[in-house]
């Protein structure tokens, strides 16, 4: 919440009384945290996996601000309803990533970039995954995000344009990613990650919560798992 008020995407109305910035959608996404060697969590990333039914409609995209363009908006859609399509045909989830802050001690370092191949390595272990972001062009983010395997969102051969969006009061692009087809270059990393997975804490309100996100996972590759009354040490 204080980075993103810092950038100007949010106003202090924003927040919460603590200081963060809580959507609705954070009670059903993993959130991939990066944690320095003191115990702060300097970076985190939103991840939320949709049902295998799911429509545009129930997507956070749809209140983008290129979904009420006239010339746009209905090509968004068909946009996404078609790799919705492919999702479902490939045994994929289909995942909404959002809410990356990292802070300025990270910024332009290799961290920052473990933490967007995090969103790779963890939609491996989930079963694949096929993806959309609302990439901000601020702190080079959108370029980052491309350089590391994000392309633009296509609709009948034509890429959907960057656009201002009043609400985070700056340029944003439509990115879509695919677990199958991150930067080759990264590939080893992503692999490292992957494997870090498996072993990390995972913090989680109740079981039957997290139950129903593990989605994709076997008995044999469950992460560890940490109640709520272990934050703490947890991280």
């Amino acid at each position: 919440g204080r980075l993103y008020l810092e950038d100007g995407a949010i106003g202090q109305n924003d927040l919460s009384a603590d200081g963060r910035h809580i959507l609705p959608t954070d009670e059903q996404s993993w959130h991939l945290l990066s944690i320095n060697s003191a115990g702060k969590i300097v970076g985190c990333t939103r991840y939320l996996q949709h049902q295998k039914n799911t429509r545009f409609d129930d997507l956070r995209v749809r209140h983008a601000a290129l979904a009420e363009s006239d010339v746009w908006g209905a090509r968004l859609r068909a946009a996404v309803e078609e790799e919705l399509s492919n999702a479902r045909k490939a045994g994929f989830s289909y995942v909404e990533v959002g809410g990356w802050a990292m802070d300025y001690e990270i910024r332009c370092t290799a961290e920052c970039l473990r933490s967007v191949l995090a969103t790779y390595a963890w939609s491996r272990i989930i079963g694949g995954a096929l993806g959309i972001s609302t990439a901000t062009e601020r702190n080079g983010s959108a370029s980052i995000l491309r350089r590391l395997g994000g392309r633009s969102l296509e609709w009948d051969g034509a890429a959907l344009p960057a656009y201002f969006d009043p609400h985070y009061n700056c340029s944003m692009q439509m990115l879509r990613f695919d677990s199958r087809s991150p930067n080759p270059r990264y590939e080893e990393a992503i692999e490292q990650l992957r494997q870090a997975l498996l072993n990390a804490p995972v913090i989680y309100p109740e079981r039957s919560g997290w139950q129903s996100l593990i989605r994709g996972l076997s008995s044999l590759h469950e992460p560890s798992i940490v109640g709520s009354e272990a934050i703490a040490h947890a991280i």
